[in-house]
């Protein structure tokens, strides 16, 4: 089965995370990109084999767009409330 996976640089940017969309709570990370995804597969069988185990329907990968988009942050002037 194919699964989109989701993969970002750790905020402090010492490793990575992923995690899979159609299988919410299902997410991994590594110290590299590769290892997230290695680990991330390992956990997307774990959480494939609990849903089976607990009679759960597989879910469709569904279908994704990832894109990104700029947004403007304007700072608020000092003492500005609202």
């Amino acid at each position: 089965m194919i699964f989109t996976l989701l993969v970002a640089k750790a905020p402090n940017n010492q490793g990575y995370w992923a995690m899979v969309p159609a299988l919410p709570g299902c997410f991994s990370a590594g110290d590299t990109f590769e290892e997230a995804q290695q680990n991330v597969k390992e956990a997307i069988a774990l959480h494939l084999r609990g849903m089976v185990e607990d009679g759960e329907d597989i879910p469709d990968d569904g279908y994704y767009i990832v894109a990104h988009t700029d947004v403007e942050l304007k700072a608020k002037a000092q003492g500005d409330l609202g």
